[in-house]
């Protein structure tokens, strides 16, 4: 059985704009439309920097019972490997009723260090190349774009080791302790 080395966070994405600096032509200046409605929905993904592998769930709340059901998909989608999961401190990855696949052991970044965690390049990446400067005109369309951007970094996995391999990942020990 192959150790495969995860990092894992969730992340809102919603109808509320993400306004981001854009080029126009001169001497015109960009419009970009702006709403501030407060649906959302929650990206689930894990991901492993040193093949590009993804595991990613669209969700339209966050609890232990979600973070479960995403753990058992991660599980199930790596079942030849055993996976050690790295992700922050959020209440629900540390409940008592969380359950972890046979498969899995989950362990916590050190706190207030999301630059630690390569899926928040992924983050960066949907927001700045899909989101930004767009008015959704409902949560099925927020949901049409992240399923979309989601499944094309699925199919790119050079693309997502490349912004989520980090020097310091290749160093982790994997020796069993």
């Amino acid at each position: 059985m192959k150790l495969r080395v995860l990092f894992q966070d969730e992340a809102r994405f919603g109808r509320i704009s993400d306004r981001r600096r854009c080029w126009g032509p001169l001497p015109q200046r960009p419009e970009v439309g702006q709403q501030v409605i407060r649906e959302y929905l929650y990206s689930f993904t894990a991901v492993c920097p040193q093949d590009g592998q993804l595991a990613s769930l669209i969700m339209p709340f966050v609890d232990t019972e979600i973070m479960s059901v995403f753990l058992d998909h991660t599980a199930n989608l790596f079942a030849q490997d055993y996976c050690l999961m790295f992700l922050d401190g959020a209440g629900w990855h540390q409940a008592r009723n969380l359950r972890i696949p046979p498969n899995m052991k989950l362990r916590s970044l050190p706190p207030y260090s999301p630059e630690l965690n390569p899926v928040e390049c992924l983050w960066e990446h949907l927001r700045e190349n899909h989101f930004s400067n767009r008015v959704m005109t409902s949560l099925d369309e927020v949901e049409d774009v992240l399923c979309r951007a989601i499944r094309q970094l699925i199919q790119n996995p050079d693309q997502v080791r490349s912004m989520t391999n980090f020097d310091w990942i290749n160093t982790i020990s994997l020796t069993a302790n």
